[in-house]
């Protein structure tokens, strides 16, 4: 079975009331908190249909952005890595997710230096290889000091580049399979996926790119039915979820849990 694309567990964390002070790179107003916990709730009935065990977190006001829980930590089955978010008001929520991991990982290791930086929405995880996307949250010194930490576990690290003005790396790309990547045309045109399959995300549905394969299901943002229809067309069973609130905060399927195996 797949260990990027089959899990057992996933973490989630509800959103805040606070999520309305949440951090986007544009501003096209604020979240519907309702709306987006009336989303949030169908992501996790769906996580849960799959089979998985979901564990639910509360919500952290102190934290706006904190119900984004996939850039506090990398999960692979080896151990699990915490990270240091490049956004400073966001590096506290890493802190708070390490002993809910420690609770499945015994190996539990952290991004330490000062001078790094590096979000969970930066990394993509193959059966292959890592993924790890330089962009405003994510450094060269991240990338080094992760590649050193995955090294011992048997992981390959490979460094590409977000394109300009894109938040996070998976923000236009995500994994089907274990060699089909669902990607932006701008992000495929760098060649970084040439030896991976490519579903192209169609033109004007840029926002469909980051979805999730979770089990047996791909779980996607509503609203792009030419990218869903590509998408099932190539054989994949889909689930669209309501985005609309967290994509005001720049955030999608992936960025709203970790997706992890513990070994026994």
């Amino acid at each position: 079975m797949s260990f990027s694309t089959h899990f057992t567990h996933a973490i989630t964390r509800r959103p805040a009331p606070s999520i309305t002070a949440g951090l986007r790179a544009i501003d096209t107003g604020s979240p519907d908190l309702a709306l987006m916990q009336s989303h949030h709730a169908d992501y996790i009935a769906t996580l849960k249909e799959t089979g998985a065990t979901v564990i639910e977190l509360p919500a952290l006001d102190a934290y706006p952005d904190s119900v984004f829980v996939e850039d506090t930590a990398l999960c692979l089955p080896q151990g699990a890595v915490i990270m240091r978010p490049g956004a400073p008001s966001r590096l506290g929520e890493a802190a708070k997710m390490a002993p809910h991991l420690a609770a499945f990982y015994g190996d539990i290791r952290r991004i330490e230096a000062q001078d790094s930086f590096i979000e969970g929405g930066d990394i993509l995880v193959t059966e292959r290889e890592v993924l790890v996307g330089r962009s405003a949250r994510t450094n060269a010194a991240g990338i080094a000091e992760l590649t050193l930490v995955v090294a011992p576990w048997g992981h390959t690290l490979r460094e590409v580049h977000t394109p300009p003005g894109v938040l996070h790396f998976k923000t236009d790309c995500s994994l089907l399979d274990i060699d089909t990547i669902l990607s932006t045309s701008r992000l495929a045109a760098s060649g970084c996926f040439e030896d991976y399959r490519v579903i192209p995300v169609a033109e004007g549905e840029e926002a469909a790119a980051n979805t999730i394969r979770f089990n047996e299901l791909v779980l996607m943002p509503a609203g792009f039915p030419r990218t869903r229809d590509a998408i099932t067309a190539a054989g994949f069973t889909v689930r669209e979820i309501g985005n609309s609130e967290c994509a005001k905060l720049d955030g999608g399927m992936s960025c709203l849990s970790l997706r992890f195996t513990p070994r026994p």
